[in-house]
């Protein structure tokens, strides 16, 4: 029996219809208020005030992280978590659409603990806010403090813009995003009057500029989808003084999170090589890395089948939604769906631009995140219910889960 059909899903859908009020009150408040990654302080407290009001049981602060929260519902069984993410970025707000994200996971939320409610199934379901997507790594902190320790499945979804879909589909329910492994690079010279004795100083700015060079050359010998790059972060102060400290930030991405270490072993002999070149010494600082995103395609298949026919797309195209994301870190603790659903803009206005941010706050696009919402809730409480499902996803991650490694 599908998921749509299921004597349990006009449960699930009544609970979401039920609380739109409360759904389209919190989506305004993210949108309307952007804060930066670990600064969502009024996300948090409105989503706090907002679910106890309701009548759950919420943890503010969870995991360790000042504006993480976590609600639950249910007892017993398997364990469901949902991510709600509302960091915005700079300058732009939610140019990625993170209230939008926010609000699909509520919606989700609200619509398993609806079916516990009235089936009296065993299982658990979870709504973390998941701060701090946007370069800060959230979730690998919530990882390490055990919020998704013994999931069964964590399930999110995030807009894209409708412009590189065709037809009648309205999203991908199979997401490809890369790994990215990130670290800082010091290096440290000595500092000499660039005039009168520049023969007494170890040029470390010359040791970014060949390292630079070194990468740029490097960049011929790698496969087709993988990314290096970087910029320098502290160069000098003045033309006439030797710089004796600089440091720059790099990204290495790759398919997999095996192959972006490996990858970045060939970047680190750059930085290696013009430090001896130039006398310098040079030490690393690991940046929070991002894994890549490993979606289970039992939970993406299950996830078209609760959408009409023809309007969620598997996996085409692969490059809806790019980059690299936090939750590749949640999918390598379990099995994991990031789909993502088209919001209206005009081509070239993607995400991280102005434009998508005012997409981002549409009612129509609170719309599609909502029905988006539904889907996820559906493949989540089959999760819950259906043993013979759960026991196929987790098959299939752990299979996985070794692919990856190699």
């Amino acid at each position: 029996m599908s998921s749509t059909s299921a004597p349990w899903a006009d449960i699930i859908r009544q609970g979401v219809d039920i609380n739109l009020q409360a759904i389209h009150k919190i989506n305004y408040q993210i949108h309307s208020e952007p804060e930066l990654a670990y600064e969502e302080h009024k996300a948090h407290a409105n989503f706090v005030s907002l679910l106890e009001t309701l009548g759950f049981r919420v943890t503010p602060n969870a995991y360790g992280v000042d504006t993480a929260f976590s609600a639950e519902y249910g007892s017993g069984g398997r364990l469901v978590v949902f991510n709600a993410e509302y960091d915005a970025l700079p300058g732009i707000g939610h140019a990625c659409g993170h209230n939008l994200i926010a609000s699909a996971s509520f919606a989700a939320f609200l619509g398993v603990a609806e079916a516990l409610k009235k089936t009296s199934t065993p299982g658990r379901v979870r709504l973390l806010g998941t701060p701090a997507e946007e370069g800060g790594g959230g979730k690998i902190h919530l990882i390490s403090n055990g919020a998704y320790r013994d999931a069964a499945a964590c399930l999110m979804t995030h807009p894209g813009p409708q412009y590189l879909l065709s037809g009648a589909v309205t999203g991908v329910a199979a997401v490809k995003m890369l790994a990215n492994v990130k670290w800082r690079i010091f290096f440290s010279g000595q500092t000499a009057h660039a005039a009168m004795e520049p023969w007494n100083g170890f040029n470390a700015l010359d040791a970014v500029c060949l390292s630079y060079n070194a990468i740029s050359m490097l960049r011929q010998q790698i496969r087709p989808h993988e990314r290096i790059h970087g910029v320098i972060k502290e160069g000098g102060d003045r033309p006439n003084v030797i710089p004796g400290s600089t440091s720059v930030d790099y990204y290495v991405r790759s398919d997999t999170l095996a192959a972006a270490q490996r990858l970045w072993k060939r970047v680190q002999l750059c930085f290696e090589g013009a430090a001896i070149a130039t006398g310098c010494q040079v030490r690393y600082e690991p940046i929070n890395s991002y894994a890549d995103l490993r979606s289970s395609m039992a939970l993406c298949r299950e996830f078209v089948a609760t959408l009409p026919d023809g309007t969620v797309s598997l996996d085409e195209p692969a490059d809806f939604l790019a980059g690299s994301t936090d939750m590749g870190n949640v999918t390598y603790e379990c099995p994991g769906f990031h789909g993502a659903f088209g919001i209206d803009t005009k081509k070239g206005q993607g995400n991280h631009t102005r434009p998508f941010a005012d997409a981002s706050g549409l009612e129509k696009s609170l719309d599609r995140a909502v029905e988006w919402g539904k889907g996820m809730a559906l493949v989540g409480y089959r999760v819950l219910c259906d043993d013979a499902f759960h026991q196929a996803v987790q098959d299939e991650w752990e299979d996985d889960m070794k692919r990856a490694a190699l």
